[in-house]
């Protein structure tokens, strides 16, 4: 499988990265968990297809088909739609019906399909008509920034706009931290230590679990690359 692809940044606060690429090839790759839900742009054989993809517990395989176009929006955690909230879309996705060739059905109006350029400017007009709105609740918890408010109200806020508790949030992105130091040339046990797993047992059931690989499989990958080089 072949995909070529450029990603930047977003100058919208509801919005992480914007991707476009381009499948070369047909075939199946592995993806970690993810916290974030996103929109999905796809052209293919003259067809458009916007697909609405919720956050993922755990590891899987993504396939990809040749000859696909696609343009990813990867949302802001705290970012949702209140029409259809983000707990409802965990673990799955919604395909959205097209009105024609250029316009898709969302919330009652029609919309035009944006390319990677316009993006940002589809995004303003969503929030512009509610059909996008954004919990600065979530994000600030997140920073560890206090909030007065009961612990109950948080948890309700955070199903509510990530579909997630705030714990598991954190369980993922420790498990991302971990494979990140190990493909930096951490040893496994400083690897345990540095990203605050209890031992290494925990530490492989949890990237087992959320990143599809296991520290030591990541290790031998690594040791391949640099004897490659």
């Amino acid at each position: 499988m072949s995909f070529i692809y450029e990603e930047r940044l977003s100058d919208s606060p509801y919005v992480e990265t914007i991707t476009h690429g381009r499948t070369e090839g047909e075939g199946s790759s592995l993806r970690p968990a993810e916290t974030h839900w996103h929109m999905v742009f796809v052209r293919y054989h003259g067809k458009a297809q916007l697909i609405v993809a919720g956050p993922l517990t755990t590891s899987g395989i993504v396939s990809y088909t040749e000859g696909a176009e696609i343009i990813w929006i990867k949302f802001q955690l705290g970012t949702f739609m209140p029409h259809l909230p983000t707990r409802q879309l965990l673990d799955g996705q919604t395909s959205l019906p097209e009105a024609s060739g250029r316009y898709f059905w969302l919330h009652g109006s029609t919309w035009q399909f944006p390319d990677y350029e316009n993006v940002d400017t589809f995004i303003d007009r969503l929030v512009r008509n509610d059909v996008l709105v954004r919990d600065s609740v979530v994000n600030a918890v997140l920073q560890n920034h206090p909030q007065e408010m009961a612990s109950r109200t948080v948890r309700h806020r955070f199903l509510q706009a990530t579909g997630l508790t705030q714990s598991y949030i954190r369980q993922v992105e420790r498990a991302k931290r971990a494979e990140e130091l190990l493909w930096q040339g951490k040893s496994i046990l400083d690897t345990v230590h540095e990203a605050g797993y209890f031992d290494q047992p925990h530490l492989t059931r949890s990237m087992k679990q959320l990143i599809g690989q296991t520290p030591a499989q990541i290790v031998r990958e690594y040791r391949a690359e640099k004897l490659a080089i």
